[in-house]
């Protein structure tokens, strides 16, 4: 069986009871990318990691811009 249970999704929409239901979980960590603004208790909960992917649009947008392959960036 797993020792330990790690998630990750694109735009957390973390309505409701969610967050609250990831601190209860069985979940060790789960990331997410920060796309749309968390709330104050979403950054607040030790199991929830934020990616910050302005780096890599930025570097993407410059590659599509230049007329280059963004292949590299993955």
């Amino acid at each position: 069986g797993a020792t330990a249970v790690y998630a990750c999704a694109t735009h957390p929409v973390l309505s409701g009871p969610a967050v609250e239901r990831i601190s209860k979980s069985v979940i060790k960590e789960i990331a997410f990318l920060n796309t749309i603004p968390a709330s104050e208790e979403a950054k607040a909960c030790d199991k929830i990691k934020f990616l910050d992917v302005a780096p890599i649009f930025a570097r993407a947008i410059e590659h599509i811009h230049g007329g280059t392959s963004i292949a590299d960036l993955y």
